[in-house]
């Protein structure tokens, strides 16, 4: 028998073989899945050969309602998996006040391991990676001045995402602030088929950046720690 709990599910970010034998086996199993656009889940649970599945949307607009409600399901004995569209929820992505309200609850929540951008692109930086922050999407308006000097004071390297739309403008302040050549890399659509590294220094990112042929998906930024050897 399946435990009754809240099972936060990884899905793939680009390679459908990235998701795990015992992701499959929970998303076989429970008795929902909440997921950010059921649609995109949908096709994903058909390419496993998963069908007859109860979804439950659950994205940043409904979140608060919606937590509530899984809650709810899960302590009447069901079992929930909660994912996004890619990687790991709650990673830039919504959930955690869906697990907030669970534990709140009294609903034992179970995480697996699995797909998410900024640990493959850590790993294959070729930074210093003993000790890391990561940030998610960094600020839009307010706080984006202060967040990048901050970075730029760290001794630890700092990991974050951007939008291609708006990385160009994010390369040019990163010119602007550090005024010490930092090494910088920029890691592009992890584990899709056009996978790329661009390792650089935070004086040239912009330049060498706007070399790529493709501009699609998200981007990992990686910046190296303040006096890093």
């Amino acid at each position: 028998m399946f435990e009754t709990a809240l099972y936060i599910v990884p899905t793939p970010i680009g390679n459908l073989d990235d998701i795990t034998i015992r992701a499959v086996k929970t998303l076989e199993t429970v008795d929902f899945i909440a997921c950010e656009d059921t649609r995109h889940t949908g096709i994903l649970l058909k390419l496993l050969n998963i069908s007859g599945k109860k979804l439950i949307s659950y994205h940043d607009h409904n979140e608060i309602q919606k937590a509530e409600e899984i809650a709810k399901i899960i302590s009447e004995g069901k079992s929930v998996a909660l994912v996004s569209d890619a990687g790991t929820p709650l990673i830039s992505d919504p959930g955690y006040r869906l697990v907030q309200k669970a534990i709140e609850s009294g609903c034992k929540i179970i995480s697996l391991p699995g797909a998410t951008a900024f640990v493959p692109a850590i790993a294959a930086s070729g930074l210093a990676v003993h000790g890391f922050s990561f940030f998610g999407f960094i600020p839009q308006k307010k706080g984006r001045k202060t967040f990048l000097e901050n970075t730029k004071n760290s001794l630890l390297t700092s990991v974050f995402y951007e939008s291609p739309h708006r990385l160009p403008r994010l390369l040019k302040e990163i010119k602007e602030i550090f005024d010490d050549d930092r090494k910088i890399v920029i890691a592009k659509e992890i584990s899709k088929i056009h996978e790329t590294y661009v390792r650089t220094t935070t004086q040239r990112a912009l330049e060498d950046f706007e070399k790529l042929s493709e501009f699609k998906g998200e981007f990992v930024i990686l910046i190296d720690g303040k006096n890093q050897k």
